[in-house]
């Protein structure tokens, strides 16, 4: 990783330090009271006995945005980083069987509530101090909770019916609360903490996370086979967070790939995963980044009622110093989807619009595909 991208990670870490001050020293305390947005996390180290808490920021009041990433768009990498620092991650560990009892319970009700809820945490010890590095997304001190208190509040209700439903399969739930309107990035917290399906147990939430897009964009793939074809290249762009993406539709039978960039000491890094209507049928490399984009991609053609072929270019810069999360990944492109689109004169120039884009040449992008070495061999009228 570049000098930049250290600086870059210090000059966060350095003002959030100076932010802290204002809540007292934190790191001195045993207990936090503040107001959670509502938020619960599940950890992965040491399965099947996990971590699983409530984050809770020492601050009271409308603190929703903490924890929204759908609410994301246009902020720093700066302000992403300081809204999960601020959030203090209480645990206690717990086997992923255990989906009952007093403290589990609690945090469902936490998950369903309708609003941010007030939470008052005791730690067994001071919470741990905080660093941040370029290859994990960055989290808030973590303490070991003795005791958890929450305050009332209201349900969601489409979640609470969900909740509530022990004989609907966990797919068929996911779909309910996603047509009922509800954010995926909440989905996500429901199916970690145990809420969903007739045989539940917790899920650690990175491994949701990939569930839960992979589930609704499957589904949605499944619709737009029915559509017709578009009848135009066209090309999306979009950047924020130091990543770079470019989106190019073709007329073609769904079919998807995925190509990402990387810079790792000065030299450039490539991963790719592709599919066609079967699906991925090998176990991906490039994992949650390649179904979160996905599911923004199947989400326009559904709601355009369009089918296309899709490939998505993506460059990671330098100055994506400290990664957020696959969720950045979702938002970029449903940004980029909601852009007027370059249209191309055929799939070679919407290849050649797309790389210009980046700073990345197109022949590079093409040598470390798979789809693009096949239209290159086919006509316009072939994808008909």
């Amino acid at each position: 990783m570049s000098s930049n991208s250290q600086d870059i990670r210090r000059s966060i870490l350095a003002k959030w330090h100076e932010n802290l001050s204002k809540y007292g020293n934190l790191f001195s305390s045993d207990s936090i009271s503040g107001t959670s947005p509502p938020s619960i996390f599940v950890g992965s180290y040491n399965y099947p006995k996990v971590s699983v808490g409530p984050m809770v920021p020492p601050i009271h009041g409308d603190t929703s945005l903490l924890d929204n990433p759908e609410k994301w768009a246009g902020k720093s990498l700066e302000e992403i980083v300081n809204f999960r620092l601020n959030l203090v991650r209480g645990i206690q560990k717990i086997s992923v069987n255990a989906t009952e009892g007093r403290y589990i319970e609690n945090l469902q009700e936490v998950a369903m509530s309708s609003k941010p809820i007030d939470s008052d945490l005791e730690f067994h010890k001071s919470v741990s101090s905080i660093s941040i590095d370029g290859e994990s997304a960055p989290f808030g001190p973590i303490g070991e909770i003795k005791s958890a208190k929450f305050s009332s509040s209201s349900s969601t209700k489409s979640i609470e019916k969900i909740f509530y439903d022990k004989d609907l399969k966990s797919k068929e739930a996911i779909l309910n609360l996603y047509n009922s309107g509800i954010d995926v990035s909440r989905i996500q917290k429901c199916f970690s903490v145990g809420m969903i399906g007739k045989e539940r147990k917790l899920v650690p939430t990175k491994w949701s996370i990939t569930a839960t897009d992979d589930i609704i964009s499957k589904s949605l793939v499944e619709e737009i086979l029915d559509y017709s074809l578009i009848d135009s290249c066209k090309v999306f762009s979009y950047e924020h967070l130091g990543n770079f993406f470019s989106v190019v539709l073709f007329p073609h039978r769904w079919i998807y790939e995925m190509v990402e960039a990387w810079y790792s000491n000065g030299a450039l890094g490539f991963g790719s995963d592709h599919e066609d209507a079967r699906g991925l049928g090998h176990p991906p490399a490039i994992a949650g980044a390649y179904f979160a984009a996905k599911l923004a991609i199947v989400e326009y053609l559904s709601k355009n009622k369009i089918q296309s072929g899709a490939i998505i270019l993506r460059e990671i810069r330098p100055e994506y110093a400290i990664p957020v999360g696959v969720w950045q990944v979702r938002e970029g492109i449903r940004a980029a989807m909601k852009k007027k689109p370059f249209i191309a004169d055929n799939f070679d120039h919407a290849i050649t619009l797309a790389s210009k884009m980046m700073s990345i040449s197109k022949s590079e992008w093409l040598s470390h595909g798979d789809i693009g070495k096949l239209m290159r061999q086919k006509t316009i009228s072939d994808f008909f």
